[in-house]
């Protein structure tokens, strides 16, 4: 066997060649100090010092060459290597300095500069709610509808099966605007608030108690089968005080189908207590009675505050559950009225108040806080998300 080659001349592998080394670092020179920046010079540093760059394959070639050659390799192709790897750390350096001389004159800010005194304006914690409220109807498939706050005496009323001397149509729960006989006078006719409609007598004017006139209107102009929310302000002859308003707001909902059922209602209800007040929300029907819903019933929300364990709770009163609106299957009258077949359709309905919810929801212990205009009030709910 013979013994190795000891007169192996490495100059003669041609990644090892001295003018072939000097011409790689020459290249990785120019490389490095043409970068602009820390991303191009990331890209030279990968072409002139990654694995697959010239040097590096050079390096590899220095396996294979016998133990007399590599001492000799090794140090030329290391010092090529090293010349290139100070390059490039002595030009990130520059650029990196660069950078942040260039941030700081780009981010500077002059605290001497006089702070913009005039406040942002909010939104108005009512409106949000309302707002929230119908995205949470448009979110199920429902329509949202509007109608007008002085209203016909028929759709506020009549339409709705209130009987001529029901006591929500005395003076002392509502705001008359004029008598049916000076509507007439006045050449406004009921028919001129209805939308064309002209199958019902002269009507006086209020402002309306509750939406559900537009639930009739609804019923009138689009036909079944309807699901429609109607949020709005509302007006009753109440004394101004921390739990009641004359003008405040309601959100009323009206499902009309067939084969619609009280499972449906709670169901419906159940949601809506959910998405407003969060999961986990426990609802319950109390039998109630409304002329325009057939069985009938009030929803009340288990207290959130004490869950009933408290007798001197500010929500519940020591009660455990907190009342928020009314609700029921519409009355067949309701639906003759508004020409609907109640032996082929039924429905639901409901009203629940936005301010009250308002006020379940954020803690406001003070109707009036809402609406003296304070704008410290509105402040506070300007990020509520």
């Amino acid at each position: 066997m013979s013994g190795p080659n000891t007169n192996f001349d490495p100059v003669r592998v041609a990644a090892l060649e001295p003018e072939a080394l000097e011409e790689a670092v020459s290249t990785a020179l120019a490389a490095a100090a043409a970068a602009a920046g820390l991303d191009e010079l990331k890209a030279a540093r990968s072409a002139h010092q990654g694995d697959r760059s010239p040097l590096a394959l050079a390096n590899r070639e220095i396996g294979a060459l016998p133990p007399s050659a590599k001492a000799e390799a090794g140090k030329r192709v290391g010092a090529a290597r090293a010349r290139v790897a100070e390059a490039f750390a002595t030009r990130q350096s520059e650029l990196e300095m660069e950078r942040d001389a260039r941030i700081l004159v780009e981010e500077a800010v002059d605290v001497t500069l006089p702070t913009g005194r005039r406040p942002l304006g909010r939104r108005h914690p009512i409106e949000l709610m309302a707002t929230r409220i119908t995205d949470i109807f448009v979110g199920m498939g429902w329509e949202i509808a509007e109608g007008p706050e002085i209203e016909a005496e028929w759709f506020n009323f009549d339409a709705l099966n209130f009987d001529e001397d029901h006591p929500a149509r005395q003076m002392q729960d509502t705001f008359y605007v004029a008598a049916p006989d000076e509507v007439v006078a006045h050449g406004q006719a009921a028919s001129s608030h209805d939308g064309g409609h002209h199958d019902w007598p002269s009507s006086g004017l209020v402002l309306r108690t509750h939406t559900s006139p537009v639930q009739a209107r609804a019923l009138l102009e689009r036909g079944v089968p309807l699901y429609v929310a109607c949020p709005g302000r509302v007006f009753r002859t109440d004394d101004l005080d921390a739990t009641h308003m004359p003008a405040f707001h309601q959100v009323e909902g009206l499902a009309i189908d067939e084969g619609l059922t009280m499972a449906h209602l709670k169901g419906t209800l159940d949601r809506l207590a959910s998405e407003i007040f969060g999961e986990g929300t426990t609802t319950r029907l109390r039998p109630a009675y409304f002329p325009f819903t057939e069985p009938s019933a009030e929803m009340d929300l288990r207290c959130f505050l004490c869950h009933g364990t408290n007798p001197d709770c500010r929500a519940c009163k020591g009660m455990g559950w907190i009342e928020w609106g009314g609700c029921g299957m519409v009355n067949h009258n309701v639906l003759r009225a508004c020409g609907i077949d109640p032996e082929r359709y039924s429905g639901f309905a409901f009203g629940m108040g936005i301010d009250r919810a308002l006020m379940f929801r954020t803690g406001v212990s003070d109707m009036r806080d809402m609406i003296e205009g304070d704008v410290r009030f509105n402040a506070q709910f300007g990020m509520e998300i």
